[in-house]
């Protein structure tokens, strides 16, 4: 289902890309759409979702389901009207919202900085929706129903296709009925998880309940946890922040690399934290360590296995893949050069932001959010500083390796913290496990520099002879990875978690 809706979200990309471009308009509904999209990771996604599924484990663990349903109704109660009244706020702030976060366009002055202004009064109720949504989909994840909540962003996805398809034509400018896309798939993510909770007899109804011991607890750990799990999101923000001094554009590159780039984390890496987080959680009310101890060592498995073949192959192959992807309608060659400079950082940064997400999960499970927000700030703190540095002589790509090298910075800092907790320890068979991964990924490698031709000749061919090579690349790639892991030894029983 995760895979479903990363897959639809390229696509999405795809047609905004050709509807678009990266034009100024473009810039625009990004920003717009960034704004309470990182506070939905911030607040929902991230802070909450990690504080309230380890207390909602427990409460499911050792008590009844009258316990459960009255924290879940409280729960409700209290991040509802906590999200009402930022919506207001930010809808009668927009301005100064798009001011804070697009200080380069607010300065330019203009038509950019009045549509980001007006769209992000469209968006940002969207904040609300889906953070509700995300309350909603955490207690399906709690009780082990994962696929509803992985298949929820199809939605999103499609509204924003539909809305760039046949809406657009209706709007001046055509870009405001992104933003109007935005806000009813807000609406259908939230009314579609509902009737999945109501037969877990968990819909919640909500209650005034500030004072009750769950919502306090979820509240202590939540408050340190805003910059935990998030700080890639932050980083990304800041990124947006300086990109708006850049030239027209520069917004644009950014957001098609990362969304390529988040193909890949948002399949595997979220998919696999979000699986271990009740996992973990369990294990831990439970007291048993050494499940906590295996579960975790999986996890951080299966993101080497699958996160370096993928960033390996955006950063060997980051023009033919935006040049099959992107460059159709209004997208130009120079913003598929500019792109792939940017992917490339990304690319480089992906096993970490991977990492991060899945090794943060083992402090958040064991309710610990202040260890990993005290990593995150040095690391955003690096951030900033890379950012002042790298912007000069790289303009946007600069940024891209800024986040990089501090996503790296962040998820060694977690591992070493696990580590020396003793909650994390290497399980055998690590040796043979990273022979096995560098002899498949030079193979890998290899065989991408063989197959790939010239960036001339994918802007120059049409889309089928673009989808024909790209395929080989591919399957070819795909088989000599694996092909190469069994002739080393690799079985399928290694993988199982």
């Amino acid at each position: 289902m995760t895979m479903l809706s990363r897959v639809l979200g390229l696509v999405r990309d795809v047609v905004i890309a050709g509807y678009f471009g990266a034009s100024g308009s473009a810039d625009a509904f990004f920003v717009a759409f960034k704004i309470p999209n990182f506070l939905r990771r911030l607040f929902a996604e991230g802070a909450f979702s990690q504080a309230f599924v380890p207390v909602l484990s427990e409460y499911r663990s050792q008590r009844d389901l009258a316990a459960v349903q009255l924290l879940v109704h409280r729960v409700a109660g209290s991040l509802g009207s906590v999200l009402l009244l930022v919506t207001l706020l930010g809808v009668i702030g927009a301005p100064v919202l798009a001011a804070l976060f697009a200080p380069g366009f607010y300065l330019a002055g203009g038509e950019k900085f009045e549509m980001a202004a007006q769209m992000l009064q469209i968006t940002f109720p969207y904040l609300m929706l889906i953070s509700l949504t995300a309350f909603c989909g955490a207690i399906l994840n709690a009780y082990g129903r994962f696929a509803i909540p992985a298949f929820t962003p199809v939605l999103l996805n499609l509204s924003l296709i539909g809305s760039a398809m046949m809406l657009s034509p209706l709007f001046d400018p055509p870009i405001l009925a992104l933003a109007w896309g935005v806000f009813m798939a807000g609406a259908l993510q939230l009314l579609f998880q509902l009737p999945f909770l109501a037969r877990l007899q968990l819909m919640p109804i909500p209650q005034r309940g500030w004072r009750d011991e769950g919502v306090q607890r979820i509240l202590r750990l939540m408050l340190p946890a805003l910059f935990g799990v998030s700080v890639a999101q932050i980083n990304l923000l800041l990124d947006t922040v300086l990109a708006s001094f850049l030239q027209t554009g520069s917004v644009s590159w950014l957001y098609y690399s990362d969304r390529l780039s988040e193909l890949p984390l948002g399949v595997f890496g979220i998919a696999i934290a979000t699986v271990i987080l009740p996992s973990l959680s369990r294990r831990h009310a439970e007291q048993s360590s050494e499940h906590f101890r295996q579960t975790l060592d999986w996890a951080v498995r299966m993101v080497l296995l699958i996160g370096v073949p993928a960033a390996l192959a955006l950063v060997v192959l980051a023009e033919p893949l935006l040049v099959t992807l992107f460059h159709y309608g209004e997208m130009s060659a120079l913003d598929i050069e500019m792109s792939a400079r940017s992917l490339r950082a990304y690319g480089l940064g992906l096993v970490a932001f991977m990492l991060i997400k899945v090794v943060a999960t083992g402090f958040f499970s064991r309710q610990d959010t202040k260890t990993p927000v005290k990593i995150a700030m040095q690391a955003m703190g690096a951030n900033m500083v890379l950012n002042l540095i790298l912007i000069w002589p790289l303009a946007h790509a600069g940024l891209a390796l800024a986040t990089t090298l501090s996503a790296y910075m962040n998820a060694v800092l977690l591992l070493r913290g696990l580590l020396r907790a003793g909650v994390f320890t290497w399980q055998t068979g690590w040796r043979t496990f990273v022979m096995r991964l560098m002899a498949a990924n030079g193979a890998l490698c290899l065989l991408l520099f063989w197959l790939n031709t010239p960036t001339d000749r994918w802007l120059a061919a049409g889309l089928w002879q673009r989808v024909q090579w790209m395929s080989l690349l591919v399957a070819g790639g795909l088989g000599i990875y694996l092909l190469v892991l069994v002739i080393c030894g690799l079985r399928l029983r290694h993988l199982r978690g």
